[in-house]
């Protein structure tokens, strides 16, 4: 039973779609549970404020996983690193603008609640974060100067 249950763990764990699920859900956790303690915590902050602070929270969660558990990128020291942070913050910026203005969106048109909203519209964010992130972020150049697939690189490091 132990042995079908590792084998089934590393068959998951060795699939990218489902690595970026798992930690592109935590950092949406990171995400919903920093919004809402700053909403909590400070009841006059406007939602707009409190979903920036969250989703830069997010972002600096996702960079990190992403980059070493996903797309196991090869890139070392702040010479390498650099440029593809740059990417990476510049591709989830265009998501932060979809998330905020879908949020307020469903806040100010459809009367919903902040909360419901900015959960509601991750679904969206999570889905253009990997498309980003696979095709223009973690890619790699291989022998003819082409982007090529990260997919088969040994995930175990």
């Amino acid at each position: 039973m132990f042995e079908w249950i590792k084998k089934m763990f590393f068959k998951c764990y060795n699939n990218r779609v489902l690595r970026y699920i798992f930690y592109g859900g935590l950092a949406t956790l990171v995400n919903l549970g920093v919004y809402n303690l700053l909403r909590s915590a400070m009841p006059g902050m406007p939602y707009m404020a409190a979903s920036v602070l969250s989703i830069a929270a997010a972002i600096v969660f996702a960079y990190f996983t992403n980059s070493r558990f996903v797309f196991c990128s090869n890139s070392r020291g702040l010479k390498q690193r650099f440029p593809e942070f740059v990417k990476f913050v510049t591709a989830r910026l265009s998501t932060l603008v979809i998330e905020v203005g879908g949020q307020a969106l469903l806040v100010e048109q459809a009367h919903m609640n902040d909360r419901w909203a900015k959960f509601l519209i991750q679904f969206i964010v999570l889905a253009l974060n990997y498309v980003f992130s696979k095709f223009l972020i973690f890619t790699r150049k291989n022998t003819s100067g082409k982007a090529a697939d990260t997919e088969n690189q040994n995930t175990s490091r």
